[in-house]
């Protein structure tokens, strides 16, 4: 088991089971402190390599991921190393992609669909979740069973 992240640390969410993971916008540099032990990095084109594990989820900007089932793989993948490992997402600005990533790990950990875009925006970021299609994608958001 690796240090847990530190929910005060920017980025830091909370999930309702007290897993943490952290979101970020790549645009802007690493923030100081431990890395991640694993990152889910939400780009239309190849994400920069990194020092840790990581997954690349196909998402152009704006839009959806582009393998809905992978997605939906990765994203248990992830939550399940949440339990005892520093899991990041992040996407170019940390907000849309990310969001909604973050929105889904949440109906995942137990958040009813309908209202894990407002759980996002209280406690990762207001502006989380930019597009009425991310939106829907959440609401109508699917895990896959365990």
């Amino acid at each position: 088991m690796t240090d847990p992240w530190t929910p005060s640390e920017p980025g830091v969410l909370r999930l309702p089971s007290g897993r943490l993971v952290r979101g970020r916008g790549l645009r802007r540099p690493l923030p100081p402190g431990p890395v991640p032990t694993f990152g889910i990095y939400l780009l239309g084109r190849t994400p920069p390599e990194t020092a840790w594990q990581s997954e690349w989820v196909r998402w152009p900007d704006f839009w959806l991921p582009r393998d809905h089932a992978g997605f939906r793989a990765v994203l248990r993948r992830a939550w399940e190393r949440a339990a005892d490992e520093r899991v990041e997402f992040a996407c170019g600005g940390g907000k849309g992609r990310t969001g909604t990533a973050l929105a889904c790990l949440a109906v995942l950990d137990g958040v009813p669909a309908e209202q894990a875009v407002a759980f996002i925006r209280q406690h990762y970021a207001s502006g989380a979740v930019e597009t009425p299609w991310q939106r829907r994608y959440v609401a109508r958001f699917t895990p896959v069973p365990a």
